[in-house]
């Protein structure tokens, strides 16, 4: 019997990939706005598909979906995904570690040069003609710059994009690169000179704080109120990570009150953010529309690799990257009785390490 695989995101470049594996392709785009009894008809009788950040593949759309065995988001996140509905249906949750790592970890790098160098007040500034008719206005710009050099950076969360950018602020001469991540032993930290401490040293000793942790209910508002009211008056937050990790009211709150100097988001709360929303108002905040990832290089591996996930599930290998790994052993547990979705599907897991 012919797989079935649904793209719910953009057009696939390679095709041929299913074709030539004899599965069935639909592309359907689907969104934010898409209701989900639609998403479910669309996924109902899908063996793998692959999956954006919205609409939520929730448990509701899992357990609808009898016959789903893979969904793969491009990209590191799956925040998208009820991961523990998933494991216990069997149904896994595939990623593509190490595609953006370059792009976010760079596009960080930028938010927090944009802001301690001024680049967005002093390119207004010339561009309004006040370098010739109001000079010393544009000096006195000038007091508000930083350096890099001799500070303290602190990075929360070192997985792949916290080390890549561990590796890049080095070269800006720091005095200290710290990293909060309790899942991260501190031998891999030496090998970028990063030194691990607790969240409290990490908001109260660092000049500049990026943002890189998944996006979990452990993470969920992890800079709040309390996190901004312990940090330094003239320390510069940038998220590049997940929206929900940073409360955004807290946030105004902190940007208003002289709490934290400035910040930079690529990720908001909610995404598109709305017009009215107040931190849209704010000049010691940068956002951008969540392109930290995006390249062309990313945009072409990313959904070649989000695509191969599937690919490679339903034939019985090993996919690029699995957010669920416990789900191996529900689904050895189905193998052993009545397999369900995942009769007549060669098993891969003997080549996965758990």
């Amino acid at each position: 019997m012919s797989m079935k695989v649904v793209n719910c995101g953009r057009p696939l470049a390679d095709k041929g990939m299913f074709e030539s594996a004899g599965f069935e392709l639909i592309e359907q785009q689907v969104g934010a706005l898409t209701p989900k009894n639609e998403y479910i008809d669309l996924l109902r009788e899908a063996d793998g598909a692959l999956i954006g950040t919205l609409p939520l593949t929730d448990v509701d759309v899992l357990e609808a979906c009898e016959k789903i065995k893979v969904v793969s988001r491009a990209g590191v996140g799956v925040d998208s995904i009820d991961l523990p509905a998933a494991t216990r249906l069997g149904v896994l949750a595939c990623n593509t570690p190490g595609v953006n790592t370059t792009e976010v970890a760079d596009h960080a790098m930028a938010q927090l040069l944009a802001l301690t160098r001024m680049i967005r007040e002093f390119d207004s500034a010339v561009k309004a003609g006040k370098w010739s008719t109001a000079t010393q206005e544009v000096r006195s710009l000038a007091s508000g710059l930083k350096r890099i050099a001799g500070s303290t950076v602190g990075i929360a969360g070192f997985g792949n994009i916290g080390r890549a950018f561990a590796t890049r602020v080095r070269g800006f001469g720091p005095f200290r690169v710290i990293a909060y991540d309790p899942y991260i032993p501190q031998t891999v930290a030496d090998l970028y000179g990063v030194e691990l401490v607790d969240l409290d040293e990490l908001l109260t000793t660092s000049d500049f704080v990026t943002v890189h942790t998944p996006s979990t209910d452990e993470t969920r508002h992890l800079f709040s109120t309390d996190a901004f009211s312990r940090m330094k008056e003239t320390a510069i937050l940038v998220n590049c990570a997940r929206g929900p990790i940073v409360d955004p009211e807290a946030l105004y709150s902190a940007l208003t009150s002289g709490e934290i100097a400035a910040a930079a988001l690529d990720v908001t709360e909610e995404e598109p953010i709305n017009a009215e929303d107040p931190l849209l108002s704010l000049d010691n905040l940068i956002i951008t529309p969540h392109v930290a990832a995006g390249s062309p290089v990313t945009a072409v591996e990313g959904a070649r690799r989000q695509a191969e996930n599937v690919l490679m599930v339903l034939t019985g290998h090993p996919p690029h990257g699995l957010a669920n790994p416990e789900v191996i052993k529900t689904i050895a547990v189905l193998r052993a009785g009545d397999s369900g979705r995942w009769t007549d599907v060669p098993d891969f897991s003997t080549a996965l390490e758990l």
